[in-house]
C-alpha cells in the first residue's frame, strides 16, 4: 500500500517519497497492519509524513519514531 495515497497533496521529491514509502512498510509490518479502512493506517501515514517534513529521512528513524509517537507506555 503506497504512502502516496495518504499524502493529501504534500509534495515530495521521488527519493523523499521513497524513504517514506519504506518507512510506512516498516511501520506497517510492524503494527501487523493490511487493512486498507484500518484508522491506524492513517496515523502511521500521518505520523511518517510530519516526521519526514521535519528533515527526517532514514527509514528506520522514521519507523521508530511513528512507533514512538503512536504507542503509549502502560500506567503504573
Amino acid at each position: 500500500m503506497p504512502i502516496t495515497e495518504f499524502m493529501n497533496g504534500h509534495r515530495t521529491d521521488p527519493e523523499t517519497r521513497r524513504l517514506m514509502g519504506l518507512a510506512f512498510e516498516l511501520t506497517r509490518v510492524t503494527l501487523r497492519l493490511s487493512e486498507r479502512k484500518d484508522p491506524l493506517i492513517q496515523l502511521v501515514a500521518d505520523r511518517i509524513i510530519e516526521l519526514a517534513k521535519t528533515g527526517e529521512r532514514n527509514p528506520e528513524r522514521l519507523c521508530d519514531l511513528a512507533l514512538a509517537s503512536i504507542t503509549t507506555p502502560p500506567r503504573a
